[in-house]
């Protein structure tokens, strides 16, 4: 079971559930976002920014709530730059200390059945107080996330936000965990995957989103996500 909902009071920000129904191999892409996270087996975490997928295993019956942070906005709520954090899963603790032993606290308080709803809540509520903290987050994760996501290049990106390659670079490591060109590969699979969801064809996929061809499109979602586009297509498969 997998679920999920715009978040409140953070744009671009979304809540969502999950329950594992039994043992099998969970492959997360890639998508420029940072998550927190609570787990009942694993407590409170912090997803950092990946270059490639995660791949793991399920736990019959383990139950996830999950806020997933749009690019740029993860440094301001967790108090680090995301490079920190890329392709890491770290516990929360590490980084907010107390605070993050009295959120568990909160979360686990309630009856399980009644967890996820509120326990997002909860996510949500201390991730708009640590923004607000912190001033909000830099504008500039979102201006350089919505170009490149609009397909834009990293040269023009640059041009526009007012910076020079080197700068751009550099900002990007903070907010993204990684540079701009990584950033729009991945911004650029998912809006293929998305497409190819809808029922577009693979070919005319790699067309739209600026892939040269469709072999093009197949070699670049498997080194991101290590597996060719038509495995992610296939249901229920990792």
């Amino acid at each position: 079971m997998y679920r999920e909902r715009a978040a409140v009071g953070i744009r671009s920000a979304v809540r969502w559930e999950s329950v594992s129904a039994g043992d099998g191999v969970v492959r997360v892409l890639p998508d420029g976002c940072l998550d927190l996270l609570w787990s009942s087996r694993a407590g409170l975490l912090v997803a950092g920014p990946d270059r490639v997928a995660q791949v793991g295993r399920s736990v019959p019956g383990e139950r996830w709530i999950g806020l997933r942070l749009p690019p740029g906005v993860g440094p301001a709520v967790f108090g680090v730059p995301a490079e920190e954090l890329r392709d890491r899963r770290v516990p929360l603790a590490d980084l907010w200390g107390r605070a993050a032993e009295n959120l568990a606290e909160r979360i686990e308080a309630g009856p399980l059945t009644h967890r996820p709803a509120a326990g997002a809540a909860v996510l949500e509520e201390a991730a708009r107080a640590r923004l607000r903290a912190a001033g909000g987050p830099d504008p500039l994760g979102a201006r350089v996330a919505a170009r490149l996501a609009a397909g834009a290049t990293v040269a023009a990106t640059a041009a526009e936000v007012g910076l020079g390659a080197r700068a751009l670079h550099r900002r990007s490591r903070l907010l993204f965990g990684y540079g701009p060109k990584t950033l729009a590969r991945i911004l650029r699979m998912g809006r293929a995957l998305d497409l190819a969801r809808g029922g577009v064809p693979l070919a005319e996929v790699a067309a739209r989103t600026g892939y040269a061809d469709q072999a093009h499109l197949t070699r670049d979602v498997r080194e991101l996500a290590g597996v060719p586009p038509t495995r992610l297509l296939t249901p229920s498969t990792g």
